[in-house]
């Protein structure tokens, strides 16, 4: 008995540890809205160089809601393990620290009390952030990379498959129940559609995907909801914001300024992935006219 009460408490000493070190902090150089950083134009500019991004390899960077906290992957130089990010706003500093390991790709329900992390999700607290709790069944047995969530709670989603082609599909909340998961047209799911971000009113759909006509390995296509409630033919962004290279995982801030995306700035050299932003005018300028 005493030897098995031994062994409970450096078990838990070991969980306390290990907790601690995903809540140490460290104080960045940096002030103003959107970490400090300068606002781009119509041309991408490396988020954050030094800070977030780096000669190694970083994605899926997202504001919260309230812009005050900022989330993005980076996989670790030491351990060569990947982990999830964030950088909050406390008074006039910004302030980093090592969130999780990573689970899934973090996005935010717009009220800002969700995190989606894939199959998997947390809710803000009192205290903070819950611990990961499980999608419902069907959602939870699809394998999804990333979801994202509009105002009305309807999830969109990619579908990652094992010869590494992708869908998407979406699914309504229906008498509080999400309803079983739909495949959105074909003019979407062209070649390999990933990583989507559905704007909060559903009236625009951005996503990823490497299909004939592109610029390149992946570019970044956006879709309109139309007055019938079909989705426009997918529109391609752009030789300004895609390459040759790999451009995708984007995400659209709350206030509807910015587009923040990853790109290889090295076409096929994926261990050095970089977060780029860029002035979201686009999203306008591209809208079909009625």
């Amino acid at each position: 008995m005493k030897k098995q009460s031994v062994v409970t408490t450096l078990l838990l000493s070991a969980m306390a540890m290990a907790n601690s070190s995903y809540s140490q902090q460290s104080t960045l150089p940096l002030t103003g809205p959107y970490l400090g950083q300068k606002s781009p134009g119509a041309v991408p500019q490396v988020f954050a160089p030094g800070t977030v991004s780096s000669a190694g390899w970083e994605t899926g960077g997202v504001f919260s809601p309230d812009l005050k906290e900022f989330y993005f992957i980076r996989k670790n130089q030491e351990s060569n393990q990947q982990e999830i990010v964030v950088i909050e706003n406390e008074g006039s500093r910004w302030n980093e620290s090592v969130f999780s390991p990573r689970t899934g790709t973090p996005l935010f329900s717009p009220d800002g009390n969700t995190m989606h992390l894939g199959t998997r999700y947390r809710t803000r607290t009192a205290d903070g952030w819950s611990e990961m709790a499980e999608l419902d069944p069907p959602l939870n047995n699809y394998p999804i990379m990333r979801l994202t969530a509009s105002s009305e709670k309807t999830y969109f989603f990619d579908e990652f498959k094992q010869d590494l082609t992708g869908d998407i599909r979406y699914s309504k909340i229906v008498d509080g129940k999400h309803q079983a998961p739909q495949l959105l047209g074909s003019h979407i799911n062209s070649g390999k559609s990933f990583h989507p971000f559905v704007a909060p009113d559903e009236s625009y759909l951005i996503f990823d995907s490497k299909r004939s006509g592109g610029y390149g390995d992946s570019d970044l296509y956006i879709s309109y909801k139309l007055k019938n409630g079909s989705w426009s033919n997918p529109i391609n962004l752009g030789e300004k914001i895609n390459t040759e290279g790999w451009e995708a995982v984007a995400s659209v801030t709350s206030d509807g300024k910015y587009m923040i995306f990853n790109r290889n700035p090295t076409p096929g050299n994926h261990e050095n992935v970089d977060i780029f932003w860029v002035n979201a005018d686009f999203i306008q300028s591209l809208r079909p006219k009625p």
